[in-house]
């Protein structure tokens, strides 16, 4: 199993009312070619929500998938986005800010994001710690029946979404059932920063193996289901 990486020795818990929730709407579904569309920060502490979202224009086609998506085009990206290196290098520095001020960084679908994030900036790592309420909710809550997209835990959880794939929408989402899962198991408030990253990578590990089995079962290709969490590692 892959531990978290560059994780410092002492990590705060989990601390609900005070969050950085971070989201990206990309020009793929794969995480090591994705490139950014638009990245949304949102800091939430007792003071408030602040929100920070950043449109790009990726460098590249924005395939008309995506685009279905997020709803944002190529012309509109190159109109009106900032170039791709600036904003991936403003969202990673306000990562870096809140691990810094002991801000949890909460990303639904975490191996994601944080792996788009290092394809494309090899010196990035996780700082701090990670909240994934995918995770989270895959390792608790096992054998619920039904989808796991942000959608379908926003209902779930009863909590609002707004306009799905827009990046701000979707990063206050996360927030919110991360905010509800923590009501639901106190627990998670009560682990150390280091269990609370080893719990979720050990559960997303056992999770994805799991997955690996059904679909050899089913005689389907594994070769896309990935064990590592946060980031992922490129398979060979």
């Amino acid at each position: 199993m892959n531990a978290p990486q560059g994780t410092p020795s002492t990590l705060p818990s989990f601390d609900p009312s005070n969050m950085l929730s971070f989201d990206l709407e990309t020009t793929s579904a794969q995480p090591f070619e994705a490139r950014i569309v638009t990245s949304a920060l949102v800091s939430i502490t007792k003071a408030g929500a602040q929100p920070i979202e950043m449109l790009a224009d990726p460098g590249v086609e924005i395939p008309a998938g995506a685009t279905a998506i997020h709803g944002i085009t190529t012309e509109y990206a190159r109109e009106h986005g900032r170039p791709h290196d600036e904003v991936l290098a403003e969202t990673i520095k306000s990562i870096r800010g809140g691990w810094e001020q002991g801000q949890a960084v909460v990303i639904y679908n975490a191996p994601y994001d944080l792996t788009v994030l290092r394809s494309h900036e090899s010196g990035f790592t996780v700082d701090g710690l990670v909240y994934d309420p995918f995770t989270i909710d895959k390792i608790k809550d096992p054998y619920r029946k039904g989808g796991r997209t942000l959608t379908d835990l926003c209902a779930h959880y009863e909590v609002q979404i707004g306009n799905a794939h827009e990046a701000t929408a979707d990063a206050l989402a996360a927030a919110r059932i991360a905010w509800k899962q923590v009501r639901i198991w106190p627990e998670l408030a009560t682990m150390s920063g280091e269990e609370l990253m080893e719990f979720q990578a050990i559960g997303y590990y056992e999770s994805q193996i799991g997955l690996r089995k059904y679909f050899e079962g089913k005689g389907r290709d594994d070769s896309t289901v990935n064990t590592s969490w946060p980031v992922q590692t490129q398979q060979g």
